[in-house]
């Protein structure tokens, strides 16, 4: 059922990746919006502070399901989507709209690139590449592309640039399960499998592949 999910997302996903997004948000609108979201995320979407994602340039329909998932997760109380306390409340009078608006805005944004460090190179493209089959990881190019821009109508994320604080968190996240929102738990089932020394290999290795 996974691999079929897998193929299925990312048939779909690569066969549009080059159009436009499918969020009918009004990125002019959610310029006006984002004034609040620049003391985390930085005004243009790439933002200082490491342990908070980039989100310029992320592609639209991730930010859009983010939102909703943050979301569902403050009325929740946890129980349903994404849980964070301070997403949570930034999110908790945002409509339907303002989330479109907001997530194409920062969509068309330019992520600033990040780097790698000489001595990950060489196990992180390994890693990143072709996965470990001995202990059943998948490469990470299944679904977020070669050079991590991810599959925008398939839900994958672009990787590429991140802060390595914030994907190593995210990965150490999925791992124990306190994240759920990825499709049929994916992400989870992989991470799972990722010792402490792959996630920092991999979180570093990705801030600078582009």
């Amino acid at each position: 059922m996974k691999k079929s999910a897998i193929a299925l997302a990312m048939l779909i996903g690569l066969s549009a990746n080059s159009q436009a997004t499918t969020i009918d948000g009004d990125p002019e609108a959610g310029k006006a919006k984002s004034a609040t979201c620049a003391a985390c995320h930085g005004a243009d979407g790439n933002s200082v502070i490491t342990a908070n994602p980039k989100i310029a340039g992320q592609n639209a329909e991730y930010l859009f399901k983010q939102l909703q998932d943050f979301k569902a997760g403050a009325m929740s109380g946890g129980s349903e989507g994404r849980a964070n306390a301070i997403m949570g409340g930034m999110v908790a009078a945002l409509s339907e709209q303002d989330m479109k608006d907001l997530a194409v805005f920062y969509a068309q944004q330019e992520t600033k690139p990040g780097a790698t460090p000489e001595e990950v190179i060489a196990q992180g493209e390994k890693l990143y590449r072709a996965g470990d089959a001995s202990r059943g990881v998948t490469a990470c190019t299944a679904c977020h592309g070669p050079q991590g821009e991810g599959v925008p109508l398939a839900g994958f994320p672009k990787l590429s640039g991140q802060h390595p604080d914030y994907i190593a968190a995210q990965l150490k996240a999925f791992r124990n399960g306190s994240r759920n929102n990825d499709l049929n738990n994916m992400m989870g089932a992989i991470a799972e499998k990722l010792s402490d020394k792959d996630i920092d290999i991999l979180s570093q290795y990705v801030s600078g592949l582009h």
